[in-house]
């Protein structure tokens, strides 16, 4: 079965951390792009980060300096490590594999061939 699994949501303070873990199974991440979105309530889905097959990442305006994207092939994982976690932080985070189409500057779900089912991370004190 081909899927994608987050994990690593959850309550945290603000200023706090958090690190989210997407786990490929059924198929190799290293020949696919990764993604994080999210979508908070009332809101539309924003693309948060992406990291290329060859490395390359991009982070939306609103979390760069405070996120970090990284993969482990060897256990098919990618990580979105976040610092400095803000109440305008807390969404559902989705992870995707496919392609970093970045448009106009933004990360939009284009190409997209594998979702995961989404973690909630939630920033309040």
């Amino acid at each position: 079965q081909l899927q994608l699994v987050e994990s690593g949501g959850g309550l945290v303070q603000p200023g706090g951390s958090l690190r989210l873990s997407c786990a490929a199974s059924g198929f190799t991440l290293d020949y696919y792009a990764i993604g994080w979105f999210r979508q908070a309530p009332g809101k539309e889905r924003e693309g948060v980060s992406c990291i290329s097959s060859s490395g390359s990442t991009y982070y939306a305006d609103s979390v760069k300096g405070r996120f970090t994207i990284s993969s482990d092939n060897a256990k098919n994982t990618v990580y979105l490590q976040m610092n400095s976690l803000k109440p305008e932080d807390k969404a559902v985070y989705y992870c995707a594999a496919g392609a970093c189409a970045i448009v106009t500057g933004k990360f939009l779900p284009f190409g997209i061939h594998y979702w995961g089912n989404g973690t909630l991370v939630t920033v309040s004190s």
